[in-house]
C-alpha cells in the first residue's frame, strides 16, 4: 500500500443514516438508555399516564405510551428527523432549558439502529391518529393513518439489528432488564403526580398509582427502593438563597456497600455530580463507617437559568453557574439535618428492625478490632486524662483542652478529669443531684419515660439495658460515652477564637503542576483561613511554612495537596477540619468508658440523658449504632405470649 493511499479522500457530507448512527454511539449506549429517552419525551408531553413494555430484556422491543398532547400530522414527518424539537427555538431558551429532553437528536438517533415505530394522535378522536417510520439510507419520513387514543406510543424492535458489533456487545437478558428496571426507578421517582407502568414479557413488574401527598410518596419509595429505606431515613425540607432542598436522606446506621440508592434530582432532572456526590460525602463524615455509602432521594430546585445542563450527551452531568453556594448548602442542609440524629421520643421499632438496623451499620466493614472474650475483660475503665494514646498531636489536643478550661474556669463540661460517680450527665448537675434521679420507670405513668427510658442495669460490663414506654432498650455503652465525648470536644474547638497556628522551623518545598500553583494564588485567603500559610515561591514551587497547631505532626504536602484539589474542584475543603476530627475522635475513643467497666444505675441513667441531648448520638464516631430498641410487641411474639 503506498502512502498516498493511507491519506483520506476529500471532504464530503455523511449520508443521514450514517450520521444517525454516529450520534447514536452517545445517545444509545443498551436498552436502558433508549427507555430513558423515550420516557423523558412522554414527561415533556405533560403525560399522566405512562406504561413501558419490555421483552427480552429490550434487545426484541422497548415500548413507551403516553396519554399526553401527542404530536399533529404536520409534525409527525420532523419527529424522527435530527437536531429537530419543540422545546427550545433561541439561545434564550438554551440558557433555561426546563424540559427534560431539548436536543433533537433522541429518535433519529434510535430509529437509525432499530425498527422504530411511531404512532401518535393530538386530537381527541381516537380515529384520527397517525404512524410514522424512517426508510431507505436517506432515513425519509413516511407517515400512514393509524387509530390511537390521544398521546403517543413508541416502539422500537430489534435494537442494533444493523450494527451487529454493537449488538454482541449487549449482556443477558436479566442483566440489560436490571438496567431499565433502574433507568424506569430514576423517572419514576422524578415525578410522583404520574401513574407508571412497568411490563416484563408481559408480566407487570411495577404499577405505581399517582399520589400528591406525602404518604403515597413514600408509599412509591417503599415500593421502589424497599420498605428499609423508608423506615430509616428522615424527611427533610430546606429553602435559602433561591435554592430549596426537599426529600428523604437515609439514617447512617442503614448504609450500603455500594452506592446503589442515590438519587439526587435538579430541577426534576436526575444527575450523577461530582459537586453534590463530595457535599453529602462531606456531610456524612463523622458518622459513616470507611466504606459504606449513603443512601437518598433528594429534590434541589433552583432557577433554571443557573444551571447549566448541556454539558453532556446523556445529560448526567450539570454545571451549576455558583457551584460554591450550591456546595455549601447541601453540604449544611445536610450536616444540620444528620446532627439531629439522636434517640427520638416516639420509638417504636421491633425485634427484627433493631437488628436489620444494627446489621446494616457493621455488614461489610469494622470500625474497631473485634474483641475476643479474652481481651474484653481486661479493659479498663480510664478517664481522658489517663488515656495512653500516642496518635500524632494527641498531646496538643490535650493541651489545647486544658488551655480552653483554664480560659472557661466556669465552663461545666469536665472531659480532662476522672469522672466520679453520677457524672454521665454532663456536668449540668451535681453528684447528689444525681443520686436523686428516679433510678426505674414510675409505675404510675409508664409513658412519662424519656426517650432512652431508665436504666436497669449492665450486661457484662458492656451493654446497658433500660426501660422505656416502648419496651427494652440496649445501648452500647462505649460507642455512645465516645460519640458524647468527641462532640463536646468539638463544640469546646468551634467555640474557641479562631485556628491556634505554629509556624514551621523549616518551610516545606512542594514541587506543584501550574494548576495548583494557581489554585493556591486564588484561593489564598481560603487558605489562610484554615491555618496554613501557603506561598508561591515559583511557577511550578510552593513553600508550606504554617500549619495549624494540632496538625503540626502531620504530613504537610500531602495535606495541601489534598486540600487544593478539592478547593479547585469544589470550591471549598474540608482537609484541615477533617484531620483535626480525627485527632478529637481518637482521644474520644480512648478516653470513652470501657467495657467490664461498672457503673451504679445513676451515672447509666446520667449517660441515658447525655445521648438523648447529644446530636449525632444514635451513632459512634465510627458510624457504629449506639442503641437499639426491642418493643414489647416483639418481646410478646419471642416468648409466644397471646398465641
Amino acid at each position: 500500500m503506498s502512502e498516498s493511499s493511507s491519506l483520506p479522500s476529500r471532504i464530503h457530507v455523511l449520508d443521514p443514516r450514517l450520521a444517525n448512527q454516529i450520534a447514536a454511539g452517545e445517545v444509545v449506549e443498551r436498552p436502558s438508555s433508549v427507555t430513558k429517552e423515550l420516557v423523558e419525551n412522554a414527561i415533556d408531553a405533560g403525560s399522566q399516564r405512562i406504561e413501558v413494555e419490555i421483552e427480552q430484556g429490550g434487545a426484541r422491543l422497548i415500548k413507551v405510551r403516553d396519554d399526553g398532547i401527542g404530536i399533529s400530522e404536520q409534525d409527525l414527518p420532523l419527529a424522527l428527523a435530527r437536531h429537530a424539537t419543540s422545546k427550545i427555538g433561541s439561545l434564550e431558551d438554551l440558557e433555561g432549558v426546563s424540559s427534560l429532553g431539548f436536543r433533537g437528536e433522541a429518535l433519529a438517533s434510535i430509529s437509525s439502529v432499530s425498527r422504530l415505530e411511531l404512532v401518535s394522535n393530538a386530537e381527541e378522536d381516537p380515529r384520527t391518529g397517525w404512524r410514522v417510520v424512517a426508510e431507505g439510507r436517506g432515513m425519509e419520513a413516511r407517515v400512514t393513518p393509524a387509530p390511537h387514543p390521544r398521546g403517543t406510543s413508541v416502539a422500537v424492535r430489534d435494537l442494533f439489528f444493523n450494527t451487529p458489533a454493537r449488538r454482541k456487545f449487549l449482556r443477558t437478558e436479566k442483566t440489560e432488564f436490571a438496567h431499565v428496571e433502574e433507568a424506569f426507578r430514576r423517572q419514576a421517582l422524578s415525578r410522583y403526580d404520574i401513574t407508571w407502568v412497568l411490563r416484563h414479557n408481559q408480566k407487570v413488574v411495577h404499577q405505581l398509582p399517582a399520589g400528591h401527598t406525602a404518604v403515597a410518596q413514600e408509599r412509591r419509595i417503599a415500593s421502589l427502593l424497599g420498605k428499609n429505606f423508608i423506615e430509616h431515613a428522615r424527611y427533610i425540607e430546606r429553602e435559602a438563597g433561591g435554592l430549596r432542598l426537599s426529600g428523604w436522606v437515609g439514617l447512617p446506621t442503614h448504609s450500603r456497600s455500594q452506592a446503589d440508592q442515590q438519587y439526587f434530582f435538579v430541577n426534576g432532572r436526575v444527575v450523577r455530580d461530582r459537586l453534590v456526590a463530595h457535599a453529602v460525602r462531606q456531610a456524612y463524615r463523622d458518622v459513616l463507617y470507611n466504606g459504606r455509602h449513603p443512601v437518598f432521594v433528594l429534590y434541589l430546585t433552583l432557577d433554571p437559568d443557573v444551571v447549566d445542563v448541556n454539558v453532556h450527551p446523556t445529560k448526567h452531568e450539570v454545571r451549576f453557574r455558583d457551584g460554591r453556594m450550591v456546595h455549601d448548602f447541601l453540604y449544611s442542609s445536610l450536616h444540620h439535618c444528620l446532627a439531629t440524629s439522636k434517640p427520638a421520643q416516639e420509638s417504636d421499632g421491633d425485634a427484627s428492625d433493631a437488628s436489620e438496623h444494627s446489621a446494616e451499620g457493621v455488614n461489610g466493614a469494622t470500625a474497631e478490632p473485634e474483641q475476643t472474650d479474652s481481651t474484653r475483660w481486661q479493659q479498663q475503665g480510664m478517664a481522658l486524662s489517663q488515656a495512653p494514646d500516642r496518635h500524632p498531636g494527641a498531646e496538643k489536643v490535650r493541651r489545647f483542652m486544658q488551655g480552653y478550661q483554664a480560659l472557661h474556669p466556669n465552663h461545666e463540661d469536665t472531659l480532662l478529669t476522672p469522672q466520679p460517680p453520677g457524672a454521665w450527665a454532663g456536668g449540668h448537675e451535681s453528684v447528689s443531684e444525681v443520686r436523686e434521679a428516679p433510678a426505674v420507670m414510675p409505675e404510675s405513668d409508664p409513658t412519662s419515660a424519656p426517650p432512652l427510658g431508665f436504666a436497669l442495669g449492665q450486661l457484662h460490663g458492656i451493654y446497658i439495658l433500660a426501660q422505656n414506654a416502648q419496651g427494652l432498650v440496649l445501648v452500647d455503652m462505649h460507642a455512645a460515652h465516645e460519640r458524647i465525648v468527641y462532640e463536646r470536644m468539638k463544640n469546646q474547638l468551634a467555640a474557641a477564637s479562631g485556628i491556634d497556628t505554629q509556624p514551621l522551623l523549616v518551610p516545606v518545598s512542594l514541587a506543584a503542576s501550574r494548576t495548583e500553583v494557581a489554585t493556591a494564588e486564588s484561593e489564598q485567603k481560603a487558605i489562610s483561613q484554615l491555618g496554613i500559610e501557603l506561598d508561591v515561591a515559583g511557577p511550578e514551587t510552593l513553600l508550606v511554612r504554617q500549619l495549624p497547631a494540632l496538625l503540626a505532626q502531620a504530613d504537610p504536602e500531602a495535606l495541601v495537596r489534598e486540600m487544593l484539589e478539592e478547593l479547585a474542584r469544589f470550591g471549598r475543603t474540608h482537609q484541615v477540619e477533617t484531620r483535626i476530627h480525627e485527632l478529637l475522635s481518637t482521644m474520644a475513643c480512648h478516653g470513652s468508658v470501657r467495657a467490664n467497666r461498672r457503673l451504679t444505675i445513676e451515672e447509666m441513667n446520667g449517660l441515658l440523658r447525655d445521648m438523648e441531648r447529644t446530636e449525632r448520638s444514635d451513632q459512634c464516631n465510627h458510624g457504629r449504632p449506639t442503641w437499639t430498641q426491642m418493643n414489647l410487641k416483639a418481646l410478646d411474639r419471642l416468648f409466644l405470649r397471646g398465641q
